[in-house]
């Protein structure tokens, strides 16, 4: 689900923690969409509990779909049953209006990841 990016570049440190979790969206038992979330406190943030979303795709003939509103609320369901005060991500700019309709809001500047684009952090309290 990354163009232009080999399969060994889509496995993460911590991708196998045990409080980190992956979920995983299938239409006709292909794999369309995925969320992955792990354990890890954002610096600015005083909330002991915080999970940060490290991964999230779509295919692209599924975008449009809901798929990724459907992985986010399955993911704060679990959320919520592991007592998490807050989730935040790195979001790519282009995708900020995604986690605004989801209730996620803007912190700080705009930065750059080398080799993917602008960003902005978002979180969700």
């Amino acid at each position: 689900m990354r163009p232009n990016q080999g399969i060994e570049t889509c496995d993460y440190p911590g991708d196998h923690d045990e409080m980190t979790f992956h979920l995983g969206a299938f239409v006709d038992n292909k794999l369309v969409g995925i969320a992955s979330f792990y354990e890890e406190a954002f610096e600015d943030f005083q909330e002991e509990k915080q999970y940060r979303l490290r991964g999230m795709a779509t295919l692209p003939g599924y975008r449009g779909m809901q798929i990724g509103a459907q992985l986010i609320h399955a993911a704060e369901a679990l959320l919520r049953e592991r007592s998490t005060s807050i989730w935040w991500c790195n979001a790519r700019k282009n995708a900020i209006g995604f986690y605004k309709k989801l209730g996620l809001a803007i912190y700080g500047e705009e930065f750059e990841i080398e080799g993917i684009g602008p960003h902005k952090v978002m979180v969700r309290k």
